[in-house]
């Protein structure tokens, strides 16, 4: 899903941002995790970035297109990491215009891709 280009760095910022505000046992493994480049280069673009893809996108896409394009966001997510996704979703941080005049079904649909999809 490579249809918008929104600069990693942005994306890595607002993740370590929230890292600081994460629960104890959420940000231990986080951290251990996020330290290591193959972990934090491929949590970037396969989960964080089609994610701001999906916000940026979804605000303009038909029903079919932002459905089709969250159904092909095939990832599993770890408890910790549905934390620090979760506020880029909510409107927090620096992607907050991104979550401007996002349908609110999207937002749920985002919501329940994170929760429904745990690492198994």
């Amino acid at each position: 899903m490579k249809l918008f280009a929104f600069p990693a760095f942005a994306v890595e910022k607002a993740i370590a941002k929230r890292m600081l505000t994460l629960e104890p046992p959420h940000r231990e493994w986080f951290t251990q995790r996020w330290v290591q480049k193959p972990y934090r280069k491929s949590f970037v673009e396969h989960k964080a970035m089609p994610l701001v893809t999906l916000l940026a996108k979804g605000k303009t896409w038909d029903d079919e297109t932002f459905n089709t394009e969250l159904a092909a966001w095939d990832a599993s997510f770890y408890p910790a990491e549905v934390e620090v996704l979760r506020p880029m979703i909510e409107g927090d941080g620096l992607l907050q215009l991104m979550q401007k005049n996002i349908p609110v079904g999207r937002v749920q649909a985002l919501l329940a891709q994170l929760e429904s999809r745990p690492v198994a």
